[in-house]
């Protein structure tokens, strides 16, 4: 029961009524400094406030990156300047039950129902001024039989063969070949049984086993070995090229121009029943269920996993495969930067009728027509420029430049501690030498100073080394404020009389200062240093924000913000600065509330009695 009183007290000391009169025997149990400051400080609801907020920051930066893991080497033109969005995976209600087809694209999905009507959901612009969502009326009123989307156009088939293109059309992604065009126009229909759309070219397959491709040639091989017309089954595009399956069972490049796909393409591939691709690399399944992977292999994706069935549909996206088996079962394996590899447990509980997969998404319908998906379903802080996620950055990003701020802190701090010790409790010539110093660091002009310095090294450090030279010239450049304020304290300090006792017993000089008089003026460097990590913090911020701090891809919140410098970023793309300048200014401002509290704190006459 004591042992509560006592914690009951002791809570109302902290946390009750500052103003509160205390009795005698209330006030001799704080006239402990450290318990005076504590006290004081908990009673400041400002800088409680900041010091939750401020901590809550610091925990997300600093334990976010075991979660939010950053490859500096990332990057991905399908994922540009994405606003925050989850979306991506978000079939509508129209299409559930009712699908008959999806294409998944960059950061949007296309389908269509059973009924011939077409959909879309995500992120559908792909620039500033051309919506794939916006369907040309045309396509609305037909009965789709087809559809397929690139990285900045779709295409689509109705059931009277006519194609429609919409989206990007700047580089002929919309330019049909005549022998289309010449059908439509008769109205004859050429019986098209697949469609695929790539980066900027599109092909269309008929039941005759021709193929027609169209777009910037410039980019894609769409030239078509006269050879092959009449006997081709399947398709299956890369970026850039096409990969025929023929009625014999053998797979050949379409085009004419040599490549990785077309040099690597693997002797003896016969009796092939199935083949997908993603961006780089094409798959071929033979009639026993084996599936061989060529071309620019990346991230493991030519490491099949062991299957319990052969695999009756292969789908592609743009950097992971995904297959359906005979038994029902369903793997994905290859890239996993937004979890399209990782299948849900849901999907395994559940009869699966066909999968549908692409770019980053993959789409499984039941037989009784639900909709099981997993992959990319947005960024809750958007992309940059070049689509990398901005959470990830931004989280990676605090922990750079708070872990610049904290120890250009200590050096500052270590510095100025020494230096302001021995110049006021020594006096005489140390204490004019040691000033003048401080003037002379004092009075450099500390912004271009550091820009001067930065020009001069330039490339010629690494991005660690670079960062170490920032956290050394930031406390170098810092610490003469300190050495004043450490001066200022111990000349009043030294008069004290727990000094002369110390000097009558014959302790010595260095430790009457750093070990008698240091911890007195504690408090005060305390508050030095937590208004100091602010100010390192912006200086550092400062720093890469002009282009002379830490360079990219490393981020800081400073080089984060270096988009900002831009008027289309600004007005256009917002997430790219909003996000990084709220949780940069929030985290500076309750340093300096934290800051303020202690000073107050430390303060004798701020509890206002």
């Amino acid at each position: 029961m004591k042992k509560e009183n006592k914690l009951a007290s002791l809570f109302g000391r902290l946390f009750g009524n500052r103003n509160k009169q205390l009795s005698f025997m209330e006030e001799e149990q704080l006239q402990s400094p450290t318990r005076m400051i504590v006290r004081n400080f908990m009673s400041n609801k400002l800088g409680m406030t900041g010091l939750i907020v401020f901590l809550c920051i610091f925990l997300f930066v600093m334990i976010g990156p075991k979660f939010f893991v950053l490859d500096l080497s990332y990057q991905d033109n399908t994922q540009t300047n994405v606003p925050p969005i989850s979306t991506m995976l978000s079939v509508p209600k129209e299409l559930e039950g009712n699908v008959k087809d999806i294409t998944p694209g960059t950061t949007y999905g296309v389908g269509i129902d059973n009924d011939g009507k077409i959909y879309t959901w995500g992120y559908t612009r792909v620039t500033s001024v051309i919506d794939v969502g916006e369907i040309p009326t045309l396509v609305q009123k037909a009965h789709i039989e087809h559809i397929a989307a690139g990285y900045d156009h779709v295409a689509a088939i109705d059931d009277k063969g006519n194609v429609y293109v919409w989206g990007s059309d700047r580089l002929g992604q919309d330019r049909l070949p005549d022998k289309i065009v010449s059908a439509m126009n008769m109205k004859k229909n050429l019986n098209f049984k697949q469609l695929e759309a790539g980066f900027q070219f599109t092909a269309a397959l008929t039941e005759d086993g021709y193929l027609y491709m169209w777009g910037n040639g410039n980019m894609a091989d769409i030239e078509v070995k006269e050879e092959y017309q009449g006997r081709i089954e399947k398709i299956a595009l890369t970026t850039y090229n096409c990969v025929a399956l023929l009625d014999d069972g053998t797979v050949v490049y379409t085009g004419l121009k040599t490549n990785a796909i077309a040099s690597q393409m693997p002797e003896g591939l016969t009796n092939i029943v199935d083949i997908s691709s993603t961006g780089n690399t094409v798959a071929a399944v033979d009639e026993n269920g084996k599936i061989t992977i060529w071309g620019n292999i990346s991230d493991g994706i030519e490491q099949v996993p062991e299957m319990s069935a052969k695999p009756v549909e292969l789908y592609g996206g743009i950097k992971h495969y995904t297959a359906l088996l005979e038994n029902g079962e369903v793997i994905s394996w290859g890239n996993n930067v937004h979890k399209q590899s990782e299948v849900p447990a849901s999907v395994a509980e559940k009869d699966i009728e066909t999968v549908f997969a692409g770019f980053y998404q993959n789409y499984a319908i039941t037989t009784t027509g639900e909709t099981e998906t997993w992959g990319l379903k947005g960024y809750a802080f958007g992309t940059d420029n070049l689509g990398r996620d901005i959470l990830t950055r931004l989280v990676n990003a605090g922990q750079v430049t708070m872990t610049v701020g904290a120890i250009a802190v200590v050096i500052s701090l270590v510095i100025g501690i020494i230096l302001g010790g021995i110049a006021g409790y020594f006096g005489g010539w140390t204490d004019m030498i040691v000033m003048r110093i401080a003037e002379v660091i004092g009075g450099l002009p500390f912004i271009p100073f550091a820009m001067i310095l930065s020009a001069i090294i330039g490339t010629r450090i690494s991005v660690e080394q670079r960062m170490y030279l920032i956290m050394v010239v930031l406390g170098v450049l810092s610490w003469p404020p300190t050495c004043r304020l450490i001066r200022a304290q111990i000349l009043s300090q030294r008069e004290q009389e727990y000094v002369t006792a110390a000097q009558a017993m014959g302790v010595r000089e260095r430790s009457i200062v750093f070990r008698h008089i240091l911890p007195n003026v504690l408090s005060l460097i305390l508050v030095s240093a937590t208004l100091d990590f602010a100010t390192c913090m912006l200086t550092e911020s400062t720093l890469s924000y002009l282009g002379f701090g830490i360079a990219p891809p490393t981020p800081t919140w400073g080089n984060m913000l270096n988009g900002a410098n831009n008027s289309i970023v600004i007005q256009q793309y917002w997430w790219r600065w909003v996000f990084t300048a709220a949780i940069f200014g929030v985290c500076t401002i309750c340093i300096n509330l934290v800051g303020d509290a202690l000073r107050d704190a430390v303060d004798p006459k701020s509890n206002g009695r």
